[in-house]
């Protein structure tokens, strides 16, 4: 646990709170940090909620609905308000290709309304959730979230000497959330299989839902500002992953693992091959820590003067992008281990539906 004594007594705003990043960074602001209040947001009526439900212990939460695309709701939520964490976002592949507007709506101006409300509110830092999918963006939602980096980017390059610091983290896949791979493979071999696979290759950034809000929380207090944080994460072959997977779930569900067939289905429009969480224009522009990359902005602020050191500061000079296909790729019994220790394998799925199967929007027959 890190950073308690920067959130003591903080008052923080978190919005998109019935997300899976959103739930969990509640949690660890009202369990693990002495933040002073917690105002989760959301526009799930039902979600926010059931989400108070869970946290009727703390009373120093309380649970409004709200939407970013609201800007003076917005303002008025940030009143007294010393931290923002912006979770909400559309995040769906398809469906943000089948409306892109609405993705805009959401991403990108709902992402100016929270720098609007800041600024209005001199709240003393912002920081901005994006994603792997933001670089050298192939699809809607990635379009929409290297805009939201870029909108936080520069609403810090204005921003005068003692004014709001803003800063985005970009993270690769979260294991285990809701509409992920684990999900979807645990109801295939709970069905008996098959276990549907885009291609052979695929490499991906792995982390936990703990290891992605840490991520979130720690870039926050290390923020300068207008830096975009990448964590530095574990690559695997989802290939290895459907394996581990059948091997260690199908005798729970009283299936040999032998009788499980993976089916290969090929890649999906807009689907890497690998994930980038640094683009090769990056590398000029970023240092290393210990456990993250710090990507500094592109132009200098207009009124301050920012050093970007940080502790356990490794190297100022990063010659390679980060990128899946460049990375060690975990073995087996590695990747066994992670998800063990991550609890990402134990038990049974909850109650929540979790599909078997990725619809990817021209299946239908």
């Amino acid at each position: 646990m890190h950073n308690t004594d920067f959130f003591r007594q903080k008052r923080v705003l978190l919005t998109g709170a019935c997300g899976t990043i959103g739930q969990e960074l509640l949690r660890q602001l009202l369990v693990d940090y002495g933040v002073a209040e917690v105002v989760a947001v959301d526009n799930n009526e039902s979600e926010i909620f059931f989400l108070e439900q869970k946290f009727l212990d703390h009373p120093h939460c309380s649970f409004l609905l709200a939407d970013t695309r609201d800007k003076e709701k917005l303002c008025r939520l940030m009143r007294g308000m010393d931290f923002v964490f912006h979770t909400a976002a559309y995040k769906h592949v398809v469906l943000c290709e089948r409306s892109p507007f609405e993705s805009v709506q959401t991403n990108i101006l709902g992402v100016q309304n929270i720098i609007e409300a800041a600024a209005e509110n001199r709240i003393e830092r912002v920081l901005f959730t994006s994603s792997d999918k933001a670089v050298n963006p192939t699809n809607v939602m990635g379009t929409s979230k290297l805009m939201g980096e870029r909108l936080i980017t520069a609403a810090n390059s204005s921003q005068p000497i003692d004014g709001t610091i803003f800063a985005s983290t970009r993270f690769g896949n979260v294991l285990g959330s809701r509409g992920s791979v684990i999900p979807i493979f645990r109801e295939q071999i709970k069905k008996g299989g098959p276990i549907t696979l885009t291609d052979h290759e695929m490499t991906r950034f792995i982390m936990s839902i703990k290891q992605a809000v840490q991520l979130v929380i720690d870039s926050i207090a290390l923020a300068q500002g207008g830096e975009v944080f990448v964590t530095k994460m574990p690559v695997i072959r989802i290939m290895d992953l459907a394996r581990v997977m059948i091997r260690e779930l199908a005798p729970w569900y009283g299936h040999n693992p032998e009788d499980i067939s993976i089916d290969v289905i090929g890649s999906k429009p807009g689907e890497k091959l690998y994930e980038e969480l640094m683009t090769q224009e990056e590398t000029r522009r970023t240092v290393e820590l210990q456990n993250y990359f710090a990507v500094k902005p592109a132009f200098a602020s207009l009124y301050k003067n920012i050093q970007y050191t940080y502790p356990d500061m490794i190297s100022d000079t990063v010659d390679n992008p980060y990128n899946s296909a460049n990375e060690p790729v975990l073995d087996q019994d590695a990747l066994r281990e992670f998800l063990y220790s991550n609890q990402l394998l134990e038990g049974e799925p909850g109650e929540d539906f979790e599909p078997d199967q990725r619809f990817w929007g021209d299946e239908k027959s």
